[in-house]
This record gives C-alpha cells, structure tokens and sequence, in this order.
C-alpha cells in the first residue's frame, strides 16, 4: 500500500479518505501493525489496482476464503446464502470436511 501511495504521490490521509479510515488506520495498514478489515478489501483493491492475495488460493478451503474477502462476505452471509450453518462453513475454510456435491455446485456458481 505503501508503494502505490508514493507511486501516486498521495498523503496517507488522502489514503484514508479514499478508503474510508482515519490517516492512522493506513499507518498501521502500511506498517504492518493491523490488517484491513473485510469490509474495507472492495477498497483497497480499487485503490491497489489489484488483488494483493491473488493466487494463493489451492484448497477449498482458501478457495472460500479468498471470495469471501474479494467480496466482503461475513462467514454468517455466505452461509446463509448456501443454506447451511456459519460453523459449518468455518468448518469448510479450515479444510475440516467438504460440501456436499450439491452445495459444491451452488458455491461454483458464485
């Protein structure tokens, strides 16, 4: 974040306008002292340019991951719009069991 912010030549609070934090949040975001937050991801890929975790997905598992936080999905919401339990799909995302053929084909559509 760090780099394109320079690279653009921008202030972290102009950073943080755009993205909808206060100067410090992209402070700690560039310092690697915090994370952003689902909700925030939309953002700062718009900002990025691109997906900073791209590809790293192999496992089912991380493949759930990876949607839910490219499109700021709460474990819950992806849950209900499947139809099962949000610890079920936790169960999911850790690798611990897999869908049903059925729920698998739903989640592909997605």
């Amino acid at each position: 974040m760090r780099k394109r912010r320079l690279d653009l030549k921008l202030l972290q609070k102009e950073v943080a306008r755009k993205v909808g934090v206060d100067e410090a949040t992209i402070y700690n975001w560039e310092n690697n002292r915090s994370s952003p937050e689902l909700h925030y991801i939309p953002k700062v890929i718009q900002f990025l340019g691109y997906v900073p975790f791209q590809g790293q997905a192999e496992t089912l598992g991380e493949k759930i991951m990876y949607y839910r936080r490219l499109h700021s999905i709460t474990q819950k919401e992806l849950a209900h719009s499947l139809g099962v339990d949000p610890t079920t799909l936790a169960r999911w995302e850790r690798n611990e069991g897999r869908p049903q053929r059925a729920l698998l084909e739903k989640m592909s559509a997605f």
